[in-house]
């Protein structure tokens, strides 16, 4: 649909408005109203500049999110919207433009091109546009599922949040390619889960730990810090912690993890890049986690009936604090102290909350082929290891932390009983490896004995040449889901593997398929033998179907690192007879108030900006 064509006397003085006329107060017969009382929770800065801002709010009643986006510089128009890995081809829109006397508001999407086109299902809902003294100001609305087939499905993942900025007026909508602007994208989780929040204790104290005064990298950095609790410091609880971001920082700093390091470790180094010096030794034994922050995120409260212990006999003095700078625009001379705050309490909690790490092992033994799009590994913790581990009446899980390097794409933890898929602990099918943070479950799940939990991650792995095999490098793999719980048990650590006398089995098989072109000699390493796998049809398959149905070693391990007693290799793979259904988008039946908006961009006439 295109924009009503502008009158005759219009047309002629076409472009001769400046673009400073977008600029001023909107008015239009808006449908809907503002959101009252603290409408804005959520905020994030959209680019490193600082041009643009999203605040939003949830309403999970109206099933509908409202957004207020601050434009520091609009210019002849903007862009934002959502798409499935942060692109602006095919993405879904809302625009805001003007042809140089008239502004527009409408709802639109773009092809595999980046062409933009009008939705002929206006869905975004102006509410209201005004002057403010940092800019354009708008807020709208959109409901979580429109059933219109150019539109996001907006759910409790990660979204990957897009902008474009327009610098001249346009005739017409379609007169936008996304190619030639100037564009970004944010990562945020918009459906922030509905909890209540906890009273802190009285006594109640607070610890930072912060970069200090580090240069901020022009490029994107993992830096690491290394700091010491008090000497003598006794046992205490977690029981909330929250971000530290250095004013101006905010859209340099993506996202903040504070680690505590195993009993014994010893560092002397301070401050640096995680990939230099501080490896391997602190990202090895460093890798209990406190505490995790990302962007959009609010300070994480534990429940009034748990927190987290940390400190005291037994346990390391040595924290690592890692924060993730996403600078690519490469400003210079911009100093960052920033890190988390814990907020922590003498007076301990009725129970220790603990971190149980499930999914894959990071071993060799389960590779991703290079160029595939989907490839999908899957660990257990199986029915045998919560039998033997945890406690009569169960485990309650209340967060959750998804974990892959570069080439995961979607993980999800889903909880089955009885050889029957009970529930889902965790998803994300837009997972980001540049976006992780603990998130608090909309509704704790209970873990009791026999029960099993299956961790799947799904992999892109299109632009490598070679396999990707599982380990603690940054270009291998993990699958890893850390679940948040209490009461505490000794069981920290339930995955699984391929067994290896079943993959040396594979690489015999695709040997004699490919004229013995693979090393299946004793001295070749698993990851050796994967690189002169050739990956045609027939090793993709066989590898695929091995994962599929071969036993699988078992790792059921106590915080010491050591097994249970038990036998745990050669474990028979778990079946599972009844899968979840996936949840089918609520479509409206037939026009209801909600879709019953314009079907062509709102027409916006301009007061008080030509005189």
């Amino acid at each position: 649909m295109q924009v009503p064509s502008p009158s005759a006397r219009e047309a002629a003085s076409m472009y001769g408005t400046a673009v400073a006329v977008f600029l001023v107060i909107l008015v239009a017969a808006l449908q809907g109203s503002v959101p009252s009382e603290s409408p804005w929770p959520y905020h994030v800065p959209l680019d490193p500049e600082g041009t643009l801002e999203l605040f939003w709010n949830v309403s999970y009643v109206q099933e509908t999110v409202h957004f207020q986006l601050l434009v520091r510089e609009p210019g002849a128009g903007v862009l934002f919207g959502m798409s499935d890995r942060g692109e602006l081809e095919n993405a879904d829109l809302v625009v805001v433009w003007t042809d140089g006397d008239n502004a527009y508001f409408g709802d639109a999407w773009s092809d595999q091109k980046g062409q933009i086109h009008l939705d002929t299902q206006q869905d975004y809902q102006l509410l209201q546009a005004q002057r403010t003294p940092g800019g354009l100001s708008l807020v709208f609305k959109r409901p979580f599922s429109t059933c219109d087939p150019h539109d996001y499905l907006i759910e409790d993942d990660t979204v990957h949040l897009v902008y474009g900025l327009l610098e001249q007026p346009l005739r017409s909508l379609e007169a936008i390619n996304a190619s030639g602007l100037r564009t970004g994208l944010q990562r945020v989780q918009l459906l922030k889960p509905n909890v209540s929040t906890p009273a802190l204790p009285a006594d109640t104290s607070t610890m930072e730990i912060r970069v200090l005064n580090v240069l901020v990298p022009e490029n994107t950095t993992y830096w690491c810090h290394m700091t010491e609790l008090p000497a003598g410091f006794s046992r205490h609880h977690i029981v909330m912690y929250e971000p530290i971001v250095t004013k101006g920082n905010e859209a340099l700093v993506h996202h903040m993890e504070v680690f505590q390091c195993t009993a014994g470790f010893e560092s002397s180094d301070t401050s640096g890049p995680c990939d230099s010096r501080m490896k391997p030794g602190q990202l090895t034994h460093c890798r209990h986690v406190l505490a995790a922050w990302a962007l959009g995120a609010k300070p994480f409260y534990y429940p009034e009936e748990a927190g987290l212990a940390f400190g005291g006999a037994g346990s390391s003095r040595f924290l690592r604090l890692e924060v993730h700078y996403h600078n690519p625009l490469m400003i210079q001379d911009r100093r960052d102290s920033s890190g988390i705050r814990l907020h922590y309490t003498a007076t301990r909690r009725r129970f220790d909350a603990g971190i149980l790490e499930l999914g894959l092992v990071y071993t060799p033994v389960m590779a991703i082929p290079p160029e595939e799009t989907a490839f999908v590994l899957t660990g257990y913790c199986t029915d045998k290891c919560t039998q033997l581990a945890l406690p009569g009446s169960g485990i309650h899980i209340f967060a959750s932390q998804l974990h892959t390097h570069l080439t995961g794409r979607k993980v999800v933890t889903v909880l089955a009983r009885d050889g029957q898929e009970r529930t889902i602990v965790n998803r994300d099918n837009h997972y980001s490896p540049h976006f992780q943070e603990i998130r608090m479950l909309k509704r704790m799940v209970s873990v009791y004995p026999g029960d099993l939990l299956i961790t799947s991650c799904t992999y892109s792995t299109e632009d490598r040449k070679l396999a990707t095999v599982g380990g603690l490098g940054l270009q291998e793999e993990m699958c890893v889901n850390y679940v948040h719980y209490y009461p505490q048990t000794e069981l920290e650590l339930c995955k699984s593997a391929v067994d290896p006398g079943f993959l040396r089995k594979y690489f015999h098989l695709v040997n004699r398929f490919n004229s013995e072109e693979v090393c299946t000699c004793p001295q070749a390493s698993v990851t050796g033998q994967f690189a002169q796998v050739p990956w045609n049809s027939f090793s993709r398959d066989m590898l695929k179907a091995l994962y599929g149905f071969a036993p699988i070693s078992m790792h059921c391990n106590k915080s010491s690192a050591v097994r249970f007693q038990g036998e745990w290799e050669q474990q028979p793979l778990p079946k599972v007879i009844s899968r979840l259904e996936e949840p089918a988008p609520r479509c409206p039946a037939g026009p209801s108030p909600r879709r019953a908006g314009p079907t062509g961009p709102t027409v916006v006439s301009i007061g008080g900006g030509k005189g």
